[in-house]
């Protein structure tokens, strides 16, 4: 019995996408990973807005929160759902009370994510036209941009590094 080649190409560009979808939620290699991102970080200083900012670490966690949860239930119920009507929906208000839930959130909710990257149905439809591979990717580029903002954040409060480091050299 012959393989067919581009079955075997098929299945290798499959588990590259597998394998790299995780580091993109999560960075460690390109970028500062997002653990050691938001190590460090009192809930005062989460909660603070840098002057010419528009949003805290925390606004940009919640978020972030906000957009895992909508992706997760259509990939986990199979059920497309439409976009919010407008942006600010998408933007919960965080106050230093809610610092610690808001990111115990967002580790709980990447932790559900991590095991879609392996599913061997990513190019099945699952939200209007896009795939549930095409899903992944453009919440794990959300999460990522959403990092680099936070990472400045953390600049102009004078709170980077983190306790751990960060790319500073």
């Amino acid at each position: 019995m012959t393989t067919d080649p581009h079955d075997e190409r098929a299945s290798r560009a499959h588990l590259a996408f597998a394998r790299l979808l995780p580091k993109l939620f999560r960075g460690g290699q390109a970028f500062v990973g997002v653990e050691a991102s938001l190590s460090g970080l009192s809930a005062g200083l989460a909660v603070t807005r840098p002057a010419g900012l528009p949003h805290s670490v925390a606004e940009l966690v919640a978020h972030i929160n906000y957009w895992h949860r909508w992706m997760l239930d259509i990939i986990e119920s199979g059920q497309a759902t439409p976009y919010p009507r407008h942006a600010a929906e998408t933007w919960p208000e965080v106050g230093e009370e809610d610092w610690n839930r808001v990111r115990q959130e967002f580790y709980e909710l990447l932790a559900r994510i991590d095991p879609h990257a392996a599913r061997p149905d990513l190019a099945s439809p699952v939200n209007h036209d896009e795939t549930i591979g095409e899903l992944l990717a453009d919440m794990a580029m959300h999460t990522a941009h959403h990092f680099g903002q936070i990472v400045t954040v953390r600049q102009a409060l004078g709170a980077w590094p983190p306790p751990g480091g960060g790319d500073t050299w």
